[in-house]
């Protein structure tokens, strides 16, 4: 079923990207590899945006240069936060 309604695609954007920083693994000083399991046209806006590596591979996961990481870090934190905590790297 394909979604109908009109939406905000940069806040579509936004929080894919915050969510992308949960599934992170192999994570070293250049950046981070992420689970890709999201709507690929969100996906694909990253990737126009430099923010991801292309995410049209058989791989299931996707490479987040370190800026993406901290920036993916950040919108998670803005989104899901809990008020007066301090974040985790």
């Amino acid at each position: 079923m394909k979604m109908t309604m009109e939406y905000d695609t940069e806040k579509v954007a936004e929080i894919t990207m915050a969510l992308l920083w949960l599934g992170l693994h192999d994570v070293n000083q250049f950046g981070a590899r992420a689970w890709k399991g999201f709507d690929w046209d969100a996906l694909n806006r990253l990737h126009e945006k430099g923010l991801i590596d292309d995410p049209k591979s058989k791989a299931k996961s996707v490479w987040m240069p370190a800026e993406s990481v901290e920036y993916a870090r950040s919108l998670f934190e803005k989104y899901f936060g809990l008020s007066g905590t301090q974040p985790t790297a």
